[in-house]
């Protein structure tokens, strides 16, 4: 499973156009926020298009194709909900080593040495953690909580 994989199942969380006013990042499509991205057409933002911000901007950052895919999806997700570093840093705080938001040879090899079911546990609690902690969570914390929990779910089978 690579990039493809991971586009299909995170774009099951991502919907269509929306304008939320607590939403900070403003209009979004297909989960492209037009506070990531001032100088895109959200509206007219195509599929395609979206796959290749998300394959540029949080796939290749986060180094997907060398990581288990138990490990890349979950890293990948939270990339696009809480940013790449913020991300990164929850995997490796899951993996048990050091927290500096950059995969390196030392988040791979731990990458490889992990259970798909322990990772997915620790990296959902992570992000759990770090919902809650947010000002919007009363407007999109049950969002959250399913997304994370269908993870979870996927992840044991």
């Amino acid at each position: 499973m690579g990039f493809d994989e991971a586009f299909e199942k995170l774009i099951g969380h991502e919907g269509g156009y929306v304008n939320h006013p607590n939403d900070p990042g403003g209009e979004t499509k297909f989960g492209i926020s037009k506070r990531a991205y001032p100088a895109e057409d959200i509206k007219a933002l195509t599929v395609e298009r979206a796959k290749h911000l998300y394959r540029r901007d949080y796939w290749d950052p986060i180094k997907g194709d060398l990581l288990p895919f138990w490990v890349a999806f979950p890293t990948f997700d939270a990339a696009v909900n809480h940013g790449v570093k913020p991300a990164v840093r929850m995997t490796q705080k899951s993996l048990g080593i050091s927290a500096d938001g950059l995969v390196g040879d030392d988040t791979i090899k731990a990458a490889h040495s992990v259970t798909a079911l322990r990772f997915n546990a620790l990296v959902c609690a992570e992000r759990l953690h770090f919902y809650t902690g947010l000002a919007n969570w009363p407007s999109f914390g049950k969002g959250w909580v399913i997304r994370a929990a269908k993870n979870l779910k996927d992840a044991i089978g």
